[in-house]
């Protein structure tokens, strides 16, 4: 049977019988614990601003992407407008008529006759992501934007984009009939009458601007919901980093907690050496707490 250990005299009389000198006795046990609890919190905090960094640069990708569809979207468009104001300056256009267009469903007599498109139906955006939209695009300081984007939850955004893209594909399904009538259209009509002609290809390309026009919008707020995403990630990555810092900063106070103790215990001046390192655990929960709760 192992001996048991006894705590020598000249070591018990350096504390006060009493509760208050057994919780003093501990202090080394107890900063230690709290600094690798707040090195674990600094160090979670610093993995959670890297993710979420990663998470904005592939959000950032995504957004070129619709940047670029929103770029081409406009620029057929314009080659769209520009190829119609030089065929209506060197020749006579006249108006197309129903009858050249035979049988056509009546969504693409209408596109060609009349340029009435299907209806597009923007998304419903919530207030706040409008307004942080608007921050965006007037330029206004990142200070002002990163303020509107913390009125907004990661999730109401998530739910804007599906709403935005789906409203992109619901008109890119609605003219998918009209585009396919109109390539037959023009395989029929090109070797047919040359006024008709004419005039199958100037209402096909103001059909063709309109509807590049707006798809480029529908791209556009795609593409500014996923730019909210990306500035957003930052935003929160910045906070982490903080928070990260700031733990660190506890955990240094808790490791000076436990060095004062040290000495304390080395020089058996335990009466005031042992307060200062309790009140420097003090600080660092306390710290700890401020940092987790408004940081």
């Amino acid at each position: 049977m192992a001996p048991k250990i006894q705590i020598p005299d000249e070591l018990k009389k350096d504390l006060p019988p009493s509760q208050w000198g057994k919780i003093l006795g501990a202090t080394p046990i107890i900063m230690t614990v709290i600094a690798t609890m707040l090195a674990g919190l600094a160090s979670s905090e610093m993995t959670k601003a890297q993710y979420d960094r990663s998470a904005a640069a592939q959000l950032q990708s995504k957004a070129g992407d619709q940047w670029s569809y929103y770029q081409a979207k406009k620029l057929r468009a314009a080659v769209a407008r520009n190829t119609l104001d030089l065929l209506a300056a060197t020749s006579d256009v006249a108006p197309l008529s129903e009858a050249a267009l035979g049988k056509a469903d009546a969504a693409t007599v209408a596109a060609l006759t009349k340029n009435e498109i299907p209806v597009a139906n923007f998304a419903k955006l919530d207030e706040a992501v409008i307004a942080a939209q608007a921050a965006v695009e007037s330029s206004k300081p990142e200070s002002d934007v990163t303020a509107q984007l913390t009125k907004i939850k990661p999730a109401t955004l998530a739910e804007s984009l599906v709403a935005a893209k789906d409203a992109a594909l619901a008109f890119d399904n609605a003219t998918k009939t009209i585009n396919k009538t109109s390539d037959k259209l023009d395989e029929a009509l090109m070797f047919g009458d040359k006024a008709t002609f004419r005039a199958f290809s100037a209402a096909r390309l103001r059909y063709a601007a309109t509807r590049y026009e707006t798809e480029a919008k529908l791209n556009q707020t795609v593409a500014g919901i996923y730019e909210l995403q990306v500035r957003q990630g930052n935003a929160t990555a910045e906070k982490h980093h903080r928070r990260s810092g700031k733990f660190f900063f506890g955990m240094l106070a808790a490791q000076l907690g436990v060095i004062i103790s040290t000495f304390a215990i080395a020089a058996r001046q335990k009466s005031f050496l042992w307060a200062v390192a309790a009140a420097a655990g003090a600080a660092a929960v306390s710290f700890s707490v401020y940092v987790y709760l408004y940081v």
